[in-house]
C-alpha cells in the first residue's frame, strides 16, 4: 500500500471563495463549516466565501478559517481514498493533522483553535512585531545574522520552511535590522503579510495562556503518528504531543526535518489539504533529488 501523509497549510495563503466549491458538492464539507460557525461563534462560512479579505486575514479569524477550509480538504481526500499513514501541519495546519489522526474531535479541534485565535491576536496587540522570509542564505548564517540585529530587539528563527528560505520572527525593529544585514549578505527578504511576531518570544504570554487552556483537554491516542512542528518527527503519545503543542506558539516550525522524516519512513504521496498548491513546493524543495514522490491536491 501508499504510503502517505496528509499535511495541513498555516497562515499565508487564504483568498476569498476558499473551499466554496467543495461546500457545493459534498453534504460533509457543509457540515464542517455549519460547525464552524456555531463553534466559533463567527461567521466563518461568510468570511471563506465572500470575504472581504481584510476581515478574513484577521488572526482571530483567519485561523479558524484556515482550519476549516483544510478539514474540508482532508474530506475530500479521505472520499478520494487516499488513506493517510501520517499527517503533518505547518504551524496552524498541526491542529488539522492532530484532528485528522483522532486526537481531538472537529468541534474540539475548532474550540482550541479558536480560543488560540484570539489569545495570539491579542498578544500582537500587546507586543508588535513581524515576520520576514530570508530566501538564499544557509540558516546558520541567518542565525549569525539574527545575533547582530538582537541589538535593535527579539528577532529569532521562527519558520524552518527550505534549506533556501528560513522565517524570522520578532520586533519589527529587529527584523528590519536582520533584513538589511541578511542583504548585504547577497540573501533576499520577503516581508510576510501577518500581523504579529510569531513563534517568538513575544508570544510568550500568549503561550503560557494556551498551555493552561491545554491542560484541560484530554489528548487521544492518535490513529497514525503526527508530526509536530516543535519536533519534526513522528510522535504518538498523547501526553508527548500535548507537550509539544504547548511549545508551538514559541518554538520555531521544522518543516525540513518534517519532510526529510516523513521522506525516510517512505511516504510516496503527500495531500495536502488546500483548494490550491501552497504547501507543495516546500514539499517538493525537500525531498531529495531523485525522490519520485508525489504531492497531490484535493479537486
Amino acid at each position: 500500500m501508499i504510503k502517505s501523509a496528509y499535511i495541513f497549510p498555516g497562515q499565508g495563503g487564504q483568498f476569498v471563495g476558499q473551499g466554496k466549491a467543495w461546500h457545493n458538492s459534498m453534504a460533509s464539507v457543509r457540515h464542517l463549516f455549519r460547525l464552524a460557525d456555531e463553534v466559533t461563534d463567527k461567521p466563518i462560512t461568510r468570511l471563506c466565501f465572500e470575504g472581504p479579505i481584510e476581515e478574513l486575514s484577521l488572526t482571530s479569524n483567519l485561523q479558524p478559517a484556515v482550519l476549516t477550509v483544510s478539514l474540508a480538504g482532508a474530506l475530500v481526500h479521505l472520499e478520494k481514498g487516499v488513506i493517510p499513514s501520517f499527517a503533518a501541519g505547518h504551524s496552524l495546519g498541526e491542529f488539522g493533522a492532530l484532528c485528522l489522526a483522532g486526537v481531538f474531535t472537529e468541534a474540539e479541534t475548532l474550540t482550541l483553535v479558536n480560543q488560540r485565535a484570539g489569545l495570539m491576536q491579542r498578544a500582537a496587540m500587546q507586543n508588535p512585531g513581524t515576520m520576514a522570509a530570508i530566501l538564499n542564505l544557509d540558516a546558520a548564517v541567518i542565525e549569525n545574522i539574527c545575533e547582530l540585529a538582537r541589538a535593535e530587539g527579539i528577532v529569532v528563527l521562527a519558520n524552518f520552511n527550505t534549506p533556501a528560505q528560513t522565517v524570522i520572527s520578532g520586533s519589527t525593529r529587529a527584523v528590519s535590522a536582520a533584513v538589511k544585514f541578511a542583504q548585504a549578505k547577497g540573501g533576499r527578504a520577503i516581508s510576510l503579510p501577518v500581523s504579529g511576531a510569531f513563534h517568538s518570544p513575544l508570544m510568550k504570554e500568549c503561550g503560557q495562556a494556551f498551555s493552561d487552556l491545554l491542560r484541560e483537554v484530554d489528548f487521544k491516542k492518535p490513529r497514525f503518528p503526527v508530526i509536530p512542528n516543535a519536533l519534526g518527527t513522528p510522535v504518538e503519545d498523547p501526553d508527548e504531543l500535548k507537550n509539544l503543542l504547548q511549545e508551538q506558539i514559541t518554538s520555531p516550525v521544522y518543516w525540513v526535518r518534517t519532510i526529510e522524516t516523513l521522506s525516510q519512513l517512505g511516504v510516496e504521496e503527500y495531500a495536502e489539504c488546500w483548494p490550491r498548491p501552497y504547501l507543495s513546493s516546500m514539499v517538493k524543495k525537500n525531498l531529495p533529488d531523485k525522490s519520485s514522490a508525489r504531492v497531490i491536491c484535493p479537486s
